[in-house]
């Protein structure tokens, strides 16, 4: 099934950008809220985030950078372009499928 968050997250740090984790999740989350896909509580929003996040710094998609208390973090851009082409392909999959189920529901 398609990840929202992640979606969103390869997005946003595909920008080249550095970003500390509470103005990401703030684009990431107007971002949801906007596609209508922000479901649940916004603290468990968070935690779903931040939890994806570090699952793409554990696979070398995100760096982050510690100064001092402070961490940051930037996508790097080779393995981001690789797992956006990954989850359109397993977006368009999954729409294929919806829409499959649609019509032989009716």
């Amino acid at each position: 099934m398609p990840d929202n968050i992640t979606e969103e997250l390869v997005a946003v740090l595909s920008s080249r950008a550095s970003f500390e984790f509470k103005p990401l999740f703030n684009i990431i989350l107007l971002n949801l809220r906007e596609r209508n896909a922000a479901s649940g509580g916004e603290e468990m929003l968070r935690l779903r985030a931040y939890e994806k996040l570090q699952g793409l710094v554990s696979q070398g998609v995100v760096n982050r950078t510690v100064n001092g208390i402070t961490k940051k973090y930037k996508g790097v851009t080779a393995r981001l372009l690789v797992l956006s082409a990954e989850m359109k392909v397993l977006r368009a999959d999954w729409d294929q499928r919806a829409l499959a189920k649609a019509a032989a529901a009716n």
